[in-house]
C-alpha cells in the first residue's frame, strides 16, 4: 500500500507554487480549553512541518498568511503573543533555512512591526538569500489591498519622475511594483478550518489560482492534508480564461 501511494504521488502534477490561508489557531485551542496563545504555538509548528512537508512533494515556493493589516483589531494581549512569537519563529526560522537550504522572504508593510522584529526579518532574507531550496514567504502586516494601494503610490513616484510613462503600464507593470514582484502566481490557494473566503490574501496573484477549502483546523493541518489539496489541484483543468478544443 505504501509502495502504491508513492507511485501514486509520482503521478501528481504538482503546483510549483502554494499559498495558504493559516486558519482555526484560536478554534483549535478553544476545543481544547486552551487560551488562544496555545494555538497559536501550534499553529506555528504546523508552519515548521509544511515547509519540510512542501519541499518533500516538489513545490518550489510556499506562501503563508501570517498576519493580517486587519489583524490589528484583535485584542493587545493577543497581538502581543502573536508578535511573540513571531521574534521566536524569525530567530528559528534562520536555523532552519541554513540547515534545509531555504530561501525566506517577507511580504507586507513591515514599518508598523517594532523595530526589532524588523532587524530580524532583514537579517533572516539577506542570509537566506543565497539558498537554493524552497522559497518560503511569509505574509506580515500584509493585506492585497494596501499591496495594491502601495504599488501604485510607486508607480505614481515613477511616472512624476520620468522613470516611468503611464501610457506604459499594464498588467505586468502592475506586478513587477508588487511585493511578490519576482516569484510566480500561486498556482493553488488553501485555506484551512472551513470558511470559504480570501479575507484579502493576494486579490492580484491570484485571479487564476485554484482555490481549496478544507474544514481541518491549521495546527492539524498536515502532510497527508498537504496531499489532499495538491490531489484537488491535479482534477482541475487549468484554462486561464480560454477554453479547451473538443
Amino acid at each position: 500500500m505504501a509502495g502504491k501511494k508513492k507511485d501514486e504521488l509520482k503521478e501528481l502534477k504538482i503546483p510549483g507554487h502554494v499559498a495558504i490561508i493559516m486558519d482555526g489557531n484560536g478554534r483549535w485551542a478553544k476545543k481544547r480549553f486552551l487560551p488562544r496563545s496555545a494555538g497559536h504555538s501550534a499553529g506555528s509548528k504546523t508552519v515548521e512541518q509544511i515547509c519540510d512537508d512542501a519541499w518533500s512533494l516538489g513545490i518550489k515556493y510556499l506562501t503563508v498568511y501570517a498576519f493580517s493589516t486587519e489583524n490589528w483589531k484583535r485584542s493587545e494581549s493577543e497581538i502581543a503573543t502573536l508578535m511573540d512569537l513571531l521574534r521566536k519563529y524569525m530567530k528559528n526560522c534562520l536555523e532552519r533555512s541554513k540547515k534545509n537550504n531555504m530561501r525566506v522572504r517577507v511580504i507586507g508593510d513591515t514599518s508598523r512591526l517594532d523595530e526589532d522584529l524588523r532587524e530580524s526579518i532583514q537579517t533572516l532574507t539577506r542570509e537566506s538569500a543565497v539558498n537554493t531550496g524552497l522559497t518560503f514567504t511569509v505574509a506580515l502586516n500584509y493585506g492585497g489591498r494596501d499591496e495594491i494601494v502601495r504599488a501604485f503610490g510607486k508607480m505614481l513616484s515613477d511616472c512624476s519622475e520620468g522613470r516611468l510613462s503611464a501610457k506604459d503600464i499594464c498588467e505586468e507593470t502592475v506586478s513587477k511594483y508588487l511585493d511578490t514582484a519576482d516569484m510566480p502566481d500561486p498556482d493553488l490557494v488553501i485555506r484551512t478550518s472551513g470558511e470559504i473566503r480570501l479575507s484579502n490574501f493576494l486579490p492580484w496573484q491570484s485571479a487564476y489560482s485554484e482555490l481549496y477549502f478544507t474544514d481541518v483546523l491549521w495546527p492539524d493541518f498536515d502532510k497527508k492534508e498537504l496531499i489532499k489539496a495538491v490531489e484537488y489541484y491535479n482534477k482541475k483543468d487549468r484554462r486561464f480564461g480560454g477554453r479547451n478544443e473538443e
